[in-house]
């Protein structure tokens, strides 16, 4: 787990997909799929508490680095996905250093941060001790911010210098419907995406980005992004069925 956040901040080739059913059962056939993480999103799904628990039991039973996309940055919701057993968070929406910092707070411990409770199942259920978990959270934990809106490429330079964030996630869809689009072909979304590599890059920082499909990622290689969330299992499916009802004719 803590060599997942080594990778990511040093920008290691990582691929990993969005799961947006919530259900063991599918997160334990993407583990065996060879993926380098799953990310739970709990922001556009549907993942109540305890489908968060059981996948986050499931995650770290098979020590795989699990990711949940919180439905906002509040403290609350980060504390609790990282409780359950998540490796690290993303956080939708944000716009600006005040709100990269509060985020980097709330997923760690210390003075008006994360709670501290060793008996989670982060915490190994009360058997480790606080020196060992504060070490840990500090070396395991990766918070990645999501840059998916105007606001947020203007001020990306001060939320990748943000002390606690460890990686930017560029929001393609997001930020294409704030610029008033209708795709994710804009000149605006393409300098966006320059502009959030060059901050990643200069602050040592992880970059990653959403992709429906290799190609799309081999396309925007040279924007300096290193973690890929590919599609999701919803796309995998269908992709799935498809390609059988392409051989029998039909579709």
């Amino acid at each position: 787990m803590t060599a997942f956040r080594d990778r990511v901040i040093a920008g290691e080739p990582l691929v990993g997909t969005f799961m947006k059913t919530p259900s063991v059962d599918i997160l334990e056939v993407l583990i065996l799929a060879g993926l380098d993480f799953v990310c739970l999103d709990a922001e556009h799904a549907p993942f109540d508490r305890a489908a968060l628990n059981a996948c986050g039991a499931v995650a770290r039973a098979a020590g795989f680095p699990l990711l949940v996309r919180v439905p906002s940055a509040a403290p609350s919701e980060i504390g609790a996905a990282l409780d359950l057993g998540a490796t690290g968070v993303v956080v939708p929406h944000v716009t600006d250093a005040e709100t990269a910092a509060r985020v980097a707070r709330a997923a760690r411990f210390g003075h008006g941060g994360r709670g501290y409770a060793g008996s989670t199942r982060w915490a190994g259920f009360a058997t480790s001790d606080m020196a060992t978990l504060l070490a840990r959270s500090r070396d395991e934990t990766v918070v990645f911010a999501q840059i998916e809106d105007p606001e947020g490429v203007e001020a990306c330079e001060e939320i990748a210098a943000t002390a606690g964030i460890d990686a930017l996630f560029l929001g393609p869809a997001d930020l294409s419907v704030a610029y008033g689009k209708t795709d994710q072909s804009s000149a605006e979304l393409l300098a966006a995406t320059a502009r959030v590599g060059r901050a990643a890059k200069a602050a040592s920082k992880g970059y990653a980005t959403f992709v429906p499909h290799a190609e799309a990622a081999k396309a925007l290689e040279s924007h300096g992004f290193s973690a890929w969330f590919v599609a999701s299992e919803h796309a995998w499916m269908l992709a799935g069925a498809r390609a059988v009802l392409k051989g029998f004719g039909r579709g």
